[in-house]
């Protein structure tokens, strides 16, 4: 029985924080958190927050830096966007920029057919030429 340990817990002040004691059946009592009681070292604050900013390191090269590129891209392109070029929107619809303006733009589409819509739901430019061959 001389190597047995008995853990005690007990609240102090009303507090929520909970004491131990180690105590020896043949000898006096330990501090708590002594390297006898048991009781492994707690980390410090740095080391509980590495796993999270190394989550937020990953997801941020994974997925937010990539759209906010594919955004900037997609914002030059419509910047410079003129008459004359082939486009295709986002409803797929193929034509060529007739007039344009800070938020609408009007595609022909046919002869004498024009469509006017957001400038945002241009999806891509199309290389000179390219338009004619598709249809």
């Amino acid at each position: 029985m001389s190597k047995k340990w008995i853990t005690m817990g007990a609240f102090f002040l009303g507090q929520a924080t909970l004491a131990v004691t180690s105590v020896r059946a043949d000898g006096p009592a330990l501090p708590a958190g002594s390297a006898a009681s048991g009781a492994p070292a707690q980390p410090s604050l740095m080391m509980n927050l590495v796993p999270f900013v190394g989550m937020f390191a990953v997801i941020y090269f994974l997925m937010i830096r990539p759209q906010q590129k594919k955004v900037k891209e997609q914002q030059d392109m419509l910047s410079q966007l003129k008459k004359g070029d082939e486009v295709v929107t986002n409803a797929g619809i193929l034509g060529t920029v007739a007039g344009i303006t800070e938020k609408v733009v009007t595609l022909e589409v046919a002869d004498n057919v024009r469509l006017k819509m957001l400038k945002s739901q241009v999806s891509q430019v199309m290389k000179a030429g390219q338009l004619k061959e598709l249809t």
